[in-house]
C-alpha cells in the first residue's frame, strides 16, 4: 500500500518515530514533514535523535495563525498528493498539520487514516478539539487509542472503520524508558542546561497551549510555578511561542523557575522520570508521566486523557490554573522529605509493557488493502 504520512510536530515526530519501522516493513511511505514546528529544537533534533527517515517532502511553512498555517499546507500538499497519487493518507493526532492532512486527502477523493482518533475535550474553544472532530468525520481508518476514544466515536454515530489499537507513544516510552532509568543519566543533562539536578531535587514543566498563553492565564501559571519553585528549582521547558507571549505581555517568570530550550525526546522522559512532579499542558507529557508513575498537575480545566487520570493512582491531576488546588497537590503527592526516595524508587522499578500500537496500525492498513 502506499502511503503518505503528514506530520509537521514534536508529538507528531515521537508517533511516527514509533510507527514507521512497522509501517515501511509492510508498505510503501511518502514522509511528509509540513514544518509547522519550524524551530530546530522542536522539530530538528527529533530527526537527529529519533531515527526517522529524511522527509520526502518538507513544506517549511513554520510560523502563522490557525488559518494562514492550515491554507499554507492546503495549498502545498494537494500538488504532493495528486502527483503521488497514494492509497492513503496519514495523519496524528490534532493539530493544524493534521486537519490540512486529512481534509486535502479527502477534497482529492484519499482515504484518510487517522492516528488518535476519537479523543474530546468536550470544549471547542480548543484549536485541537475542532481538528480532531472535522477530521474524524472525514477518516476512513480511525485508529483509537483508549476504549473512551472508541466510545466518543460510536456517541458522534462514528462505528465504521473504527480500532481500538492504544497507544504509539507507550510503545516508544517503553524501549527509551528501559534506556534512561540510571539517575546517571542526569549529569550528562544538567551539564549541558547549567543545572544541577538530581532525583527528586528539581521539578518539570511544559506550558504551550493557545489558552494559556492569553494574559491573565499566563500570569496564573507562571505564579502556580513560583509557589512550586519555593519548594525546589522548576525547570521550564518552553516552547517559543510560549516564550513570545510572555514577552509581549511583559511578565516575567519568578525567581527558581529556569527556562531551558524544549529538549529532545529522550532528555525529556528523563527529565520525567527522575523528577519530584511533573506540571503541564500537554497531552503527551501527562500520558507519559503517568506511565512513567511519576505525580503530574494538569494545567488545564479537562483533559482528553481520562484514563491517563483514572488509571494513575491518583498520581495525575487535573488543577487548572487554580494556585490553591494545584499547592495542596503537590504538597500531597511530591512533598520534598520523599521526593528523592520516591524518584530513585520509581526509576530502579520502571517497567512498561509497550502497546503494540505500531503493529496493529500496520496491519490494518495491510489487512483493508489485501
Amino acid at each position: 500500500m502506499k502511503i503518505v504520512s503528514v506530520v509537521g510536530t514534536r508529538p507528531q515526530l515521537i508517533k511516527a518515530a514509533a510507527l514507521q519501522p512497522e509501517l515501511r516493513a509492510r508498505h510503501h511511505e511518502i514522509f511528509v514533514d509540513t514544518g509547522q514546528h519550524w524551530d530546530d529544537a522542536l522539530a530538528g533534533s527529533f530527526f537527529r535523535e529519533l531515527g526517522l527517515a529524511r522527509p520526502d517532502h518538507s513544506l517549511d511553512i513554520g510560523a502563522g495563525s490557525h488559518a494562514g498555517q492550515t491554507a499554507a499546507m492546503l495549498t502545498r500538499l494537494e500538488p504532493i498528493l495528486l502527483d503521488e497519487r497514494p492509497d492513503a493518507v496519514l495523519v496524528y493526532g490534532d493539530t493544524n498539520t493534521t486537519l490540512a492532512g486529512a481534509l486535502s486527502a479527502a477534497k482529492l477523493g484519499i482515504p484518510v487514516a487517522h492516528v488518535e482518533a476519537g479523543l474530546r475535550s468536550f470544549d471547542r474553544r480548543m484549536p485541537e478539539e475542532v481538528n480532531r472532530v472535522v477530521t474524524d468525520h472525514i477518516s476512513t481508518w480511525l485508529f483509537a487509542p483508549t476504549p473512551t476514544a472508541v466510545a466518543n466515536l460510536a456517541t458522534e454515530g462514528i462505528n465504521e472503520g473504527v480500532l481500538e489499537v492504544g497507544d504509539l507513544m507507550r510503545d516508544l516510552a517503553a524501549r527509551v524508558g528501559m534506556e534512561v532509568r540510571d539517575p546517571g543519566v542526569l549529569g550528562p543533562i544538567g551539564r549541558k542546561l547549567r543545572l544541577e539536578l538530581a532525583p527528586g531535587g528539581y521539578l518539570l514543566a511544559t506550558i504551550h497551549r493557545a489558552g494559556n498563553r492569553e494574559r491573565t492565564a499566563m500570569a496564573s501559571w507562571a505564579g502556580i510555578l513560583g509557589d512550586a519553585a519555593a519548594t525546589r528549582p522548576v525547570v521550564l521547558a518552553l516552547h517559543p511561542g510560549t516564550r513570545a507571549a510572555l514577552t509581549g505581555a511583559g511578565i516575567v517568570l519568578p525567581a527558581g523557575v529556569h527556562v531551558v530550550e524544549p529538549q529532545g525526546y529522550r532528555t525529556t522522559l528523563a527529565l520525567q522520570l527522575h523528577c519530584a512532579a511533573v506540571l503541564t499542558d500537554s497531552g503527551g507529557v501527562q500520558r507519559e508521566a503517568a506511565w512513567l508513575g511519576v505525580p503530574c498537575l494538569i494545567l488545564r480545566d479537562r483533559t482528553e486523557w481520562v484514563e491517563a487520570v483514572a488509571e494513575s493512582g491518583g498520581r495525575v491531576v487535573v488543577v487548572g490554573l487554580d494556585r490553591e488546588r494545584a499547592a495542596e497537590a503537590l504538597g500531597r503527592l511530591a512533598p520534598t522529605g520523599r521526593s528523592a526516595a520516591d524518584a530513585r524508587a520509581r526509576a530502579a522499578g520502571f517497567a512498561l509493557a509497550p502497546a503494540g500500537a505500531a503493529e496493529a496500525i500496520a496491519a490494518a492498513l495491510e489487512g483493508s488493502h489485501g
